[in-house]
């Protein structure tokens, strides 16, 4: 038996506004481009191989009704001008035969930027974990980020993020961000 092994993958993020909470999740995923999808959530390992394509391609290749595999997160409120975020973060090793890490995160009260440094920090330090790099975890990201870069074991990392205030009026708010997995 084959494993089932992701071939290629690619990032979207989408926000969703509706009376009800189910509705504004689906509007998320809509705007998002997955809705019609059948999603599985998977954990976070990004395959050694795996290609990384734009969304507009990835989406041309899903079909309505489909099992598709994704690593994803998601934060709902219907709080007004509650800021909700959800972000996916990536960190690809140098060496080519080895898996990489996806990290996900949803909450409340982080800007986008500071919601993408978190799920790529959070990418890196468990790749960089498994590579055997020593580093203080306490140490601010940034710093741990050139560590990582002058290791010359961690290539590339990159992230996605969504988020969103709340509806003034009281409607759910919804926020997705996902990795999507291609097969052959």
């Amino acid at each position: 038996m084959t494993p089932l092994v992701p071939k290629a993958m690619f990032f979207t993020r989408g926000v969703g506004k509706h009376r009800n909470n189910l509705q504004s999740f689906e509007v998320a995923l809509r705007s998002a481009g997955i809705a019609q999808c059948n999603l599985v959530k998977v954990s976070s390992i990004f395959p050694a191989g795996c290609k990384i394509i734009p969304a507009k391609q990835g989406l041309k290749e899903i079909s309505g009704g489909q099992i598709t595999f994704v690593v994803l997160a998601e934060e709902r409120t219907n709080e007004p001008n509650r800021l909700v975020c959800a972000g996916i973060g990536l960190a690809i090793p140098a060496e080519k035969g080895r898996f990489g890490y996806i990290s996900e995160h949803h909450g409340f009260g982080m800007t986008e930027e500071r919601c993408g440094d978190f799920v790529e920090d959070m990418a890196a330090s468990m790749l960089a974990s498994t590579v055997g790099l020593e580093f203080d975890s306490n140490e601010d990201y940034d710093k741990r980020r050139e560590i990582y870069r002058m290791s010359g074991q961690i290539v590339h990392s990159k992230h996605v993020v969504q988020s969103a205030e709340g509806d003034k009026t009281g409607q759910w708010t919804t926020v997705v961000a996902a990795a999507v997995f291609l097969f052959d």
